[in-house]
C-alpha cells in the first residue's frame, strides 16, 4: 500500500486526480469504478477540469459504481445516480449507456443478481475509487462476522445511517437499506485509489496503516490483500 499524505483536502484531491489523469492518457478506454460521498467530489472536479482543458477524454471509457440506496428514485437529489450526474457524468464525455449504477426499487436479491451479471460482463476495472467509512466499511460492506463476496442487499447500521443523515432533512429520511458490490467485486480492479480526509477519518486511517491483521469486523483491513493500493490522505486524517 502506498500512502500519499497531502497538506489539505484540495491538494489530496489534485494528487489523486493526477494519478488517474496519467492513467487515462495512457489508456483512453479505461474502465472505472466510482464511489460517492463528499470525499471524492474534489477528485471529480479535477477530472472534469482536466477534460475541459483538453488533457483527457472519457469518451472511450466506461464505468460502474459501488452502491445505491434502495427505494430511492434515480432523480432524487440524494440518490447516487443524481450525485454522479451532478459531480461527474454531466461534466465529461462518457457516451450514453457506458456508465452503470446498481438499482433496486425494493430490498429484493434479484436486483443484486442483475448487477452481478452486469459486473461479470463489464470485467475487471482499471481503477476503483474508494472512500472510507468511519467504521471501516467499504462501499456498504459494513463490519460483520461475515462479508459478502458479490452484490447484496445491505441493512445499514445505525452508525452509517447517522453519518449519512447530514445529507438528508432528518435521520428518519435516510434509507435503511442499500444495494452494494460485495468485497470480491470491490477488489476486482487493477488499482485501488482510496481517499480519506478530515479528523473524523483519523482513527480508521491509523488502523489501516498500523494494524497488520485482517478481519471482517473491519472491512478496510482487507485493503492489505490488494497488490496495488494508493491511500490518499490529508494531514487531518493522517495526524488527527
Amino acid at each position: 500500500m502506498k500512502v500519499i499524505v497531502s497538506k489539505d483536502y484540495d491538494e489530496m484531491s489534485k494528487k489523486a486526480a493526477d494519478l488517474i489523469v496519467n492513467m487515462l492518457i495512457d489508456k483512453p478506454q479505461a474502465k472505472f469504478g466510482f464511489a460517492t460521498g463528499s470525499t471524492p467530489i474534489g477528485l471529480y472536479e479535477n477530472l472534469a477540469k482536466a477534460e475541459k482543458e483538453g488533457e483527457i477524454s472519457f469518451k472511450y471509457s466506461k464505468s460502474v459504481n459501488l452502491d445505491e440506496y434502495i427505494g430511492i428514485d434515480k432523480e432524487n437529489d440524494q440518490s447516487y445516480q443524481y450525485f454522479m450526474n451532478e459531480n461527474l457524468f454531466n461534466k465529461v464525455s462518457f457516451k450514453e449507456g457506458t456508465t452503470h449504477l446498481p438499482y433496486a426499487p425494493e430490498a429484493d436479491e434479484k436486483y443484486a443478481k442483475e448487477y452481478d451479471k452486469l459486473l461479470d460482463e463489464f470485467g475487471q476495472r482499471d481503477v476503483q475509487i474508494l472512500g472510507l467509512g468511519p467504521n471501516g466499511h467499504l462501499a456498504f460492506n459494513e463490519p460483520a462476522e461475515k462479508l459478502n463476496q458479490r452484490t447484496s442487499i445491505i441493512k445499514l447500521t445505525e452508525e452509517t445511517i447517522k453519518a449519512n443523515s447530514r445529507f438528508f432533512e432528518s435521520e428518519e429520511d435516510v434509507p435503511k437499506y442499500a444495494i452494494s458490490m460485495g468485497m470480491a467485486d470491490v477488489f476486482n480492479a487493477k488499482m485501488l485509489v482510496v481517499l480519506a480526509s478530515g479528523k473524523n477519518k483519523h482513527e480508521v486511517v491509523k488502523r489501516i496503516i498500523e494494524e497488520g491483521t485482517i478481519y471482517p469486523e473491519f472491512p478496510a483491513s482487507f485493503l492489505h490483500l490488494h497488490p496495488n493500493v494508493y491511500l490518499f490522505v490529508d494531514e487531518d486524517a493522517y495526524q488527527g
